[in-house]
């Protein structure tokens, strides 16, 4: 069988990603041709007002004009838009949707928690060779999708926990104290406690991470002196690993993390409470260690259009 050229598109609450491959269902080879990531915010104050903010709407369509020309360049056959946490919440998503069929001639599909899970596990296990069952824990800016299974899904659940929603709620300061820590540690825990009455989050023997909380503090632990997907994809960081740079990420100043060659200018004020969500997943589990993956959501929304 033939390669099939298609583009994904993954709009979540604090990021929009695409992906453009050559995709070969009888191999299960993904061949990357375009990948690239724009920092929107569109979930900015949607937990507050319930509605996505006209400036957040524009900065989204800003780059779905910028994503539409590299998938006419790269001449893709099919296109698949899938909307996650904020666009399915919020009052005016049909201005949304209006304007994102509008630029990329596609509707997006708000897909559920459950396909959102599914998606994510696809692309984060496709080339992984482990026995036993994977935890994929995808850390988003609106939510948490916990997902355990082997070859597919066998349980999942999405949870209102996200590096953006714990910032906004909880406000941690230059530097965090101690109080908005454990405030934060407290919404997660709760969180992990409703994930954990429809996944048996502490039976696998393999922590997948994924999304960009979880990549960053990898290349902050691999010391890394750019941001270097190669070197982060797969990579196993430690627990000590993971505890340490949450603790240094939390007694930071904005200032400190600026200074941070890795760390994405959007992230700078969110990524304190996404290490900090990460840490509690890794300590609720018992991980020693956490396999961190590039590929997730992107790639298996590539893979389904195939």
């Amino acid at each position: 069988m033939t390669t099939t050229r298609v583009a994904a598109i993954d709009c979540g609450t604090n990021s929009i990603r695409l992906l453009v491959a050559d995709v070969d269902p009888a191999t299960g080879e993904l061949a990357e041709l375009d990948r690239r990531m724009t920092i929107v915010r569109l979930g900015q104050g949607v937990d507050r007002t319930g509605r996505l903010a006209p400036e957040a709407l524009e900065r989204t369509f800003a780059a779905c004009r910028e994503y539409a020309a590299v998938i006419k360049e790269l001449g893709a056959e099919r296109l698949r838009f899938v909307a996650t946490s904020a666009s399915r919440d919020a009052e005016n998503r049909d201005d949304f949707v209006a304007g994102v069929l509008d630029i990329l001639g596609v509707e997006p599909e708000v897909i559920t928690g459950d396909q959102e899970a599914e998606f994510s596990f696809t692309g984060a296990t496709k080339e992984l060779h482990s026995d036993g069952d994977y935890l994929v824990v995808d850390i988003g800016g609106g939510s948490t999708e916990f997902v355990v299974g082997s070859q597919h899904v066998r349980a999942a659940r999405s949870v209102d926990v996200g590096c953006v929603r714990m910032t906004e709620r909880h406000h941690p300061g230059d530097p965090a104290t101690p109080e908005q820590i454990a405030a934060i540690r407290a919404d997660v825990e709760a969180a992990l406690d409703l994930a954990e009455e429809t996944v048996p989050l502490r039976e696998p023997r393999t922590l997948v991470g994924l999304a960009g909380s979880v990549t960053t503090v990898a290349a902050i632990a691999l010391d890394l002196p750019a941001y270097d997907s190669t070197a982060i994809h797969h990579a196993r960081i430690s627990y000590a690993r993971v505890k340490e740079v949450t603790d240094r990420l939390l007694a930071s100043t904005h200032a400190d993390r600026e200074q941070i060659p890795v760390l994405h200018p959007g992230r700078i004020d969110v990524i304190a409470a996404g290490a900090l969500v990460l840490l509690a997943v890794m300590d609720r589990t018992g991980a020693t260690e956490v396999v961190v993956s590039e590929h997730d959501i992107l790639d298996g929304i590539a893979w389904s259009i195939a």
